[in-house]
């Protein structure tokens, strides 16, 4: 079979994954990668059909929780190739995002990518498809980081500006709550009236 005819055939095999997983943190259900791997398994081996990730891009940052906690959050931009037993192939690029507190940020991320890969290259039926935008997180903006903070800092007391009045016209305690935007703002301004 070619490619057209193993994914056609797949998608026949395949039934609706559910979300039978519950996040024990926020309460709510979910479909897991374990879930769409137990599910597609058999019928990829049964249409010799196999899938390898390439990926394109990552990027990774350190986001704080509005509880004070440290967020590592990692996208990443993955190619799927999806082989056919006599060669042919189609390939699908997605992107996955994926927040940990340890060190599997980039795993979820690419689990997620694969998982959506799959729900889409397959078509697969979920029950029910939620909205994006249903969703929103509590994440608190970047801030600068301390050596960004000692920098502007001396910056400000060379220029004879008045760090004091600074920290209050942007509303924060210290330097290093400031987002890189504010950083920018007051580096632009420090050649200015003095505050």
């Amino acid at each position: 079979m070619n490619i057209f005819e193993s994914i056609s055939k797949v998608m026949g095999d395949i039934g609706a994954i559910g979300k039978t997983s519950k996040n024990t943190t926020q309460g709510f259900m979910f479909r897991g990668i374990d879930a769409v791997m137990n599910a597609i398994n058999p019928a990829l081996v049964k249409y010799k059909l196999f899938i390898v990730p390439e990926v394109l891009e990552q990027t990774r940052e350190e986001r704080q929780t509005t509880k004070g906690g440290t967020l590592i959050y990692s996208i990443v931009k993955v190619k799927y190739t999806f082989y056919a037993e006599d060669g042919t192939s189609i390939t699908a690029t997605v992107i996955g995002e994926g927040m940990d507190s340890g060190d599997k940020a980039t795993n979820k991320a690419m689990s997620i990518a694969f998982k959506y890969a799959c729900f889409q290259v397959f078509c697969i039926p979920t029950e029910e498809m939620v909205d994006p935008d249903k969703e929103s997180h509590e994440v608190t903006p970047a801030r600068i980081s301390e050596k960004d903070a000692k920098i502007l800092e001396e910056l400000l007391i060379k220029k004879g500006v008045n760090v004091e009045k600074t920290m209050e016209l942007y509303k924060v305690k210290s330097l290093t709550e400031l987002t890189p935007a504010m950083y920018s703002d007051i580096i632009g301004k420090a050649n200015g009236a003095k505050r």
